[in-house]
């Protein structure tokens, strides 16, 4: 097993590696720019080293001073967690190639996924549905039309590297088909250096499904079920469930089979979230994501295995130790991601936090990194928290994230408890009866009434 592992993140999820790392005896080194000097992360871990200015292209995207730090305080091991460097194929071999281990996926799968092109193409090879569409980029404007007059209007036009919702523009019909495709490539260019986009068939109430993966070196691979991520806001996901409240256990079986497969002549190891669109009973693949996911700790709670573990051991050669047939998912699980944002005008909302009281009780799990005295830094992302709750059925993990949310207190920043609040009071949430459009509407509505 590892001695000794640096975690090249910062916040909740570096919080949540040293958490794991600790469970198992494995020593860990924290690295931080100079705004994160005070952070929790940072006061926890055996060893801490500053890489660099407040700035993420200065610290936490600073490969050379991330390897740097590895190679000062002797860790054998690096965990990316999720965001900065998680699916830069190009560090994960930098790390191999110094001599360390990249507790990920191969660089090889890292980039494959990391170009959706590839993906989709990698996936349909594999036997996996896919969103109809061009078989690959598109080189120009009568390109794209020739596609989207063959699948039907409205489309997609979509960043070949993009994430985010950058790079992503939606055609209802043929007149409104150049401005997308100039304004996609153009912020494809922009925001990722890869002008590449292709067309897919835009579809009208789908629901965000994932099914969480793990792999090892050994060929087994199993799934963890279903999440659904339907609740975004411009393609940011805020509440995720496990599982889904409209999928049934036939329907999670058939899924889970055909993606563990593909995987397994794949080839893929460790961690992975394959992501679909459903619609009409039909899933249709859209990417995978190479990593831990924000919202892994709602798989966690309905099926009991700790994902980070799990990710830190297969990096370290072990079989996984248990097949399908032994995973048995408990109850629901529901997570709220807590941002310091206006929860109105989701204007960023950073500062000092002058007080800090967690929700508790039987099902309710909060991943954070807060604590009074605490300053919220512009820099980075605006999660601050996630709130997870876990109940034998839906309605009562629904009644257990309300009286958590009304527990919960941060003061100093503004927060989106509020908005939480007002959708779990929602009948359509209530019901399960949401798709990926239904939050935005849900915004507008509030905005409109109040």
């Amino acid at each position: 097993m590892f001695q000794k592992i640096l975690i090249a993140n910062r916040g909740e999820i570096a919080l949540r590696v040293q958490r794991a790392c600790r469970e198992l005896g494995i020593a860990t080194v924290a690295v931080h720019s100079t705004a994160d000097a005070e952070a929790m992360h940072v006061r926890l871990a055996d060893e801490s080293v500053c890489i660099g200015p407040p700035a993420a292209r200065g610290s936490y995207l600073n490969s050379h001073a991330i390897l740097s730090a590895a190679s000062i305080t002797g860790a054998d091991a690096i965990h990316p967690g999720y965001g900065f460097l998680s699916e830069n194929a190009d560090f994960a071999e930098m790390v191999e190639a110094h001599g360390l281990t990249f507790i990920g996926p191969s660089p090889a799968h890292i980039r494959m996924m990391g170009d959706k092109i590839a993906a989709k193409e990698a996936m349909a090879a594999l036997g996996v549905p896919l969103v109809p569409g061009s078989t690959g980029a598109v080189p120009d404007l009568a390109a794209a039309a020739e596609v989207a007059e063959r699948i039907g209007y409205p489309v997609l036009i979509k960043a070949a590297a993009g994430g985010g919702g950058r790079g992503m523009k939606v055609a209802r019909d043929a007149d409104g088909l150049e401005e997308a495709f100039r304004v996609a490539r153009a912020e494809a260019r922009a925001g990722f250096g890869n002008d590449a986009v292709y067309v897919e068939k835009y579809l009208d109430r789908p629901r965000h499904i994932e099914l969480q993966v793990l792999a090892d070196a050994h060929g087994n691979v199993v799934h963890l079920g279903e999440r659904d991520c339907s609740l975004q806001r411009r393609h940011q996901k805020l509440l995720e469930e496990a599982g889904s409240p409209v999928l049934t256990p036939v329907m999670r079986d058939q899924l889970g089979g055909t993606v563990t497969s593909a995987l397994r002549r794949l080839g893929y190891r460790n961690a992975g979230t394959l992501e679909f669109l459903f619609q009409d009973g039909q899933f249709a693949f859209i990417e995978m994501n190479t990593r831990l996911q924000v919202e892994h700790p709602v798989t966690e709670m309905v099926c009991g295995i700790d994902l980070v573990r799990e990710q830190i051991r297969i990096a370290d050669g072990a079989p996984l130790g248990y097949a399908q047939t032994d995973i048995l998912f408990s109850g629901h699980a529901i997570e709220c991601r807590i941002n310091a944002e206006d929860p109105e005008s989701f204007a960023p909302s950073p500062g000092l936090v002058t007080a800090f009281h967690a929700p508790g009780g039987l099902g309710v799990r909060v991943d954070s990194a807060l604590y009074a005295g605490y300053q919220v830094p512009p820099y980075y992302d605006s999660l601050i928290a996630k709130l997870v709750v876990h109940a034998p059925t839906r309605a009562g993990a629904i009644a257990r994230l309300r009286r958590a949310l009304d527990e919960f207190a941060i003061v100093g920043v503004s927060t989106t408890i509020p908005l939480h609040r007002r959708i779990v009071d929602d009948p359509a949430f209530q019901a399960g009866e949401y798709t990926i459009h239904w939050l935005e509407r849900f915004v507008s509505d509030a905005d409109r009434t109040g």
